[in-house]
């Protein structure tokens, strides 16, 4: 016997009392109604670094406005983008467009059965791919994600660095021999739950886990200490600035940012991080300069307001301005409109650029006018 089959033989047997916990009463979720395997993608695309009931919704818009691979395919870019519009992370959304039309065009408009073809479409990772593949067809495939990865490190209390590649692949091979022949889509989808919902970061419901006889870290008292990570390093802050830009006409400004890169193909009231030693005034005068050669006079600040993203944290500060001079050349940007209020509702904007949107149309002065300054 090699030692490969010897360490097979002492995996403990999850599969069965974690299906029969799945088949006791798991969460009725509208992507488990189905085997189709485009509705399936949509939602694991979703569901990534998104809470699920803010997921449903959208999920439910998403796929009444494209029912089909093919109707994806087939729709603009703005359209899509419009449609992920406040879920965030938006290279999920153009990641998931660009896949499409690689179905429509390499793939006939099926779907790829198999977890490896998955991997080749734009935006589908490994677990992407192997939710996808054991739900929809039910390949043998692994998902290892955040909920899975707690779990399994608790299951058999491992205390190696998570964020380090090599545990990652021990966790893959480990993920990959746990799989059951049968069920391997309900297997996997019951090991997401049992994190989501008892194996949880800083409660975890131990006396309820259907594993918990085979749990070494609960066995340990160690579940607190499971996955180990580095500790976090400190999140850095910028000041943004942003200008409503104003026209003699009563339209302001608002700008799309290039599709490669943070919040790509959104649009936005331009602007940028302000450099040391920059006052505000200055910076909105730069920025504007820089990505649109554009001339203004910078007024009354609108709005301020803090956001947080995965990597780094913003305080935005929106001014408005007045338009002096030039013509807009796209140097920073990927195209530019001149807009009223009323015109917003058919562009695509991230959070903070609605909060300043939302902030414009409770002014008294706007809605009585048109403009502001």
């Amino acid at each position: 016997m090699t030692d490969e089959q010897s360490s097979e033989r002492n995996l403990p047997g999850i599969a069965a009392p974690l299906l029969d916990w799945w088949d006791t009463g798991h969460a009725d979720l509208p992507w488990r109604r189905t085997r189709d395997p485009y509705a399936i993608w949509v939602a694991e695309v979703m569901l990534q670094q998104t809470q699920i009931a803010t997921v449903i919704p959208y999920y439910q818009r998403w796929l009444a406005q494209f029912p089909t691979v093919a109707a994806l395919a087939a729709a603009p870019l703005a359209e899509v983008l419009k449609q992920w519009e406040g879920l965030g992370y938006y290279s999920r959304a153009r990641h998931l467009h660009a896949a499409a039309q690689r179905v429509m065009q390499e793939y006939g408009g099926e779907m790829p059965q198999t977890a490896a073809e998955l991997q080749r479409l734009p935006g589908i990772g490994r677990y992407t791919a192997g939710a996808i593949a054991s739900i929809a067809f039910g390949e043998h495939a692994p998902v290892l994600d955040g909920n899975v990865t707690r779990a399994l490190t608790r299951l058999f209390d491992l205390a190696d660095d998570v964020t380090q590649t090599t545990t990652k692949q021990q966790l893959w091979v480990l993920a990959q021999r746990l799989v059951p022949a049968d069920r391997p889509g309900d297997y996997n989808q019951a090991l997401m739950e049992l994190g989501q919902t008892i194996c949880t970061t800083t409660k975890p419901g131990c006396s309820l886990c259907p594993l918990r006889r085979l749990c070494l870290a609960a066995a340990r008292g160690t579940q607190l200490e499971r996955p180990q990570r580095p500790p976090r390093q400190r999140t850095p802050h910028y000041d943004v600035v942003a200008g409503i830009i104003w026209r003699a006409d009563g339209r302001f400004l608002i700008a799309q940012r290039p599709l490669q890169g943070l919040l790509g193909g959104l649009w936005e009231f331009p602007g940028g991080k302000c450099e040391p030693g920059e006052s505000h005034a200055q910076a909105l005068r730069r920025e504007i300069q820089e990505e649109l050669a554009l001339d203004i006079v910078v007024g009354p600040p609108q709005i301020s307001l803090k956001h947080a993203y995965t990597h780094f944290r913003i305080t935005l500060h929106a001014y408005h301005a007045r338009y002096q001079g030039g013509q807009p050349q796209h140097l920073g940007v990927m195209d530019h409109a001149w807009v009223t209020l009323a015109e917003l509702e058919t562009y695509a904007f991230a959070a903070t650029d609605r909060q300043i949107i939302e902030s414009l149309r409770q002014s008294v002065d706007q809605a009585k006018t048109g403009k502001i300054w």
